[in-house]
């Protein structure tokens, strides 16, 4: 009598498993309760960008080098904005947004790493240099100024957003919408969706995802073109993206 091997047993067939649909991009966070910092908040852009967010209800924290300037202006931007020193504010927000002057960013940013660690980071700053010529785009060694604060920043979380933003708009009370596009660029999906849904809390604006860090430059250099838009007619031109 021969023995003889038993035949492998059969794996059961497998049943297809039912596909995922895919996310919807408008399926946002809410991020209305999380505090919003400007570092640079009494500058020109981060005054504005704090004066909506808290008009629209999120609670606004802005950093400057000298605490009695950030708690003069926040006071006269009012609707609960509260001022600090940039340490100070970076601290107490979730998350933090860095409208600082490009001269000043790095610096700004290696004084702030401890503080900003595990922090959501919000760089719109736009390196630019001006001439006779107008405004033109500086192009940092790190690639862009989103690419520096990663670099400078290891340990947090940059996305970069709010670059295309008119100043004069943002602090201009009597406009009660804004339209137009804020695109917002990052590393990681869920970042860049809250950083979406912390813009779509300004009335007429949308967050749109616009690609990864590395794609920063373009978008920081688009603003010498809108100045120069600006300056020819006499606006205060955004962007808006067709389609979507």
């Amino acid at each position: 009598m021969t023995s003889s091997t038993p035949p492998p047993q059969q794996d059961a067939p497998r049943q297809n498993a039912p596909k995922q649909a895919p996310k919807d991009p408008w399926d946002l966070p809410d991020v209305s309760g999380l505090v919003v910092g400007v570092l640079g908040g009494t500058g020109d852009q981060g005054r504005g960008l704090a004066y909506r967010f808290a008009a629209a209800g999120q609670q606004v924290i802005i950093g400057s080098r000298a605490a009695d300037r950030a708690e003069a202006v926040a006071a006269g931007i009012g609707h609960g904005v509260q001022g600090a020193d940039n340490a100070e504010c970076a601290r107490r927000s979730d998350i933090v947004i860095v409208a600082v002057p490009w001269e000043g960013h790095a610096k700004t940013l290696e004084s702030l790493r401890e503080e900003l660690t595990g922090k959501l980071v919000v760089d719109c700053v736009n390196p630019l240099g001006f001439d006779k010529k107008g405004a033109y785009a500086l192009k940092p060694e790190e690639g862009s100024a989103a690419e520096q604060a990663a670099a400078l920043l290891p340990d947090s979380r940059v996305t970069a957003a709010f670059h295309h933003l008119s100043a004069v708009l943002l602090q201009d009370a009597s406009i009660a919408e804004i339209d137009t596009d804020v695109m917002v660029l990052g590393e990681e999906r869920a970042d860049v969706e809250t950083v979406q849904a912390l813009a779509g809390r300004i009335p007429g604006m949308r967050g749109v995802f616009a690609g990864r860090l590395r794609n920063a430059h373009q978008v920081e250099s688009l603003v010498a073109n809108l100045i120069s838009v600006n300056r020819r007619y006499k606006a205060h031109a955004g962007l808006r993206i067709t389609d979507l």
